[in-house]
């Protein structure tokens, strides 16, 4: 009789203690021994091997029991003790993803149903393989961090050989699987999928399809992008930290060789620790006599400047009508230039041209003649080429 989900979860909060022990039982044994489920149901004073078998969460191996992997990985989630697998072992998800992937383009336009189980299968084999990527990321960093710390006092011989085990066998592969750019990796296929999918999201003639084809596209720049950070923790982070260890400890076992047998070797000779300042030795005095100089304050005042002179205004009114009693004028850029003469004594810039301004009025008549002339007019150290215009009286109103 098959037990109740509620049944099942009640069970495992319930004896989770007693799991527990299982699960690392079997990750350091392989296996669960029949002597050794009876010591720890014994130990916590409770028989539950008929719910373990009925609940499927051990299975029979010969006169020995394993957890179901569906546990074991659950256990393993839970806890975030992930041992790092071999690249080989991601590497399947190459052949599993391409082979779905050869089948949905080759029967792209056959039964629907068909197709929408591989679009699925093929969303949840690249889920997989990204938690799979995920894990062994963090199983990685988890194992170098504790080497790093030699918590377990490890023999630094030991040390190097891990390390350059973990560069040569999980990382180097493993990035190879991650780069993009490498025409065989994973990363490389599942950027020809999201290519593809996000094709058919987009013409797909079938709701269901375009759908899970939209589905599966969106879930592709997300893995990607959860990708590129796990290259990027694995070149960045890993990598260096790892070869710190191998070459600190190349170092360092080198020195202890070398201890225990001094007179092996000719002692070399050390070199004398010598202190260098990067700066001179006068900065201390030169910096003290800067700030000496503000030891005494001097008061400052600002005043606000005061222009006297007057500000002027074009008076185009009184300017007009003195223009209407010499109309008219046979040269009006010399009339300007007169007549700022005999007003202010003197041609400046700004008055002349705000006094050309007159000649855009729309009540005079402009006439520049049959044959265009031109005048200069000095004002100052300046020299203006102007036309010559004649300015009637005809046209005024």
């Amino acid at each position: 009789m098959k037990a109740e989900p509620r049944t099942i979860l009640r069970f495992l909060l319930e004896y989770f203690d007693i799991i527990i022990e299982l699960y690392e039982t079997q990750t350091k044994d392989g296996v669960i021994t029949r002597e050794l489920l009876n010591e720890i149901t014994i130990k916590h004073n409770i028989d539950i091997k008929v719910q373990l078998i009925d609940y499927k969460i051990l299975s029979s191996v010969n006169d020995n029991y394993e957890i179901r992997t569906v546990y074991y990985n659950l256990v393993e989630f839970i806890l975030s003790e992930f041992k790092p697998m071999l690249p080989e072992t991601i590497e399947k998800f190459h052949v599993s993803i391409s082979e779905l992937f050869r089948k949905i383009k080759e029967n792209i336009n056959g039964d629907k149903v068909i197709l929408n189980q591989r679009l699925a299968e093929l969303a949840n084999e690249i889920r997989t393989f990204y938690e799979m990527v995920e894990k062994n990321t963090i199983s990685l960093l988890n194992e170098t961090r504790e080497l790093k710390a030699n918590v377990k006092k490890i023999d630094y011989r030991e040390k190097i050989v891990r390390a350059s085990r973990w560069i040569d066998e999980y990382i180097i592969p493993l990035n190879k699987i991650l780069d993009i750019n490498h025409s065989s990796s994973i990363a490389n296929k599942l950027y020809d999928i999201s290519e593809y999918t996000n094709r058919y999201r987009l013409s797909c003639d079938e709701e269901s399809s375009r759908t899970l084809f939209e589905k599966l596209y969106f879930q592709l720049i997300q893995v990607n992008d959860n990708l590129l950070r796990q290259s990027k923790i694995l070149t960045t982070e890993l990598l260096p930290l790892i070869e710190r260890i191998r070459t600190e400890s190349i170092i360092l076992t080198g020195w202890i060789t070398f201890l225990k047998n001094p007179y092996k070797q000719k002692v070399p000779r050390m070199p004398e620790g010598r202190r260098m300042h990067i700066y001179s030795k006068n900065t201390f005095f030169n910096a003290a006599e800067i700030f000496e100089q503000f030891k005494n304050d001097v008061d400052v005042y600002f005043d606000d400047e005061v222009n006297v002179e007057e500000k002027w205004i074009f008076d185009k009114e009184y300017f007009t009508k003195k223009l209407r009693s010499n109309l008219p004028v046979n040269d009006f850029f010399k009339w300007c230039s007169k007549t700022l003469k005999e007003e202010y004594k003197k041609v400046e810039i700004e008055k002349f041209f705000a006094l050309t301004t007159l000649a855009f009025d729309e009540d005079i008549e402009r006439d520049f003649g049959t044959k265009p002339e031109s005048d200069k007019i000095k004002i100052n150290d300046l020299t203006l080429t102007v036309p010559k215009i004649t300015i009637n009286k005809h046209g005024i109103s």
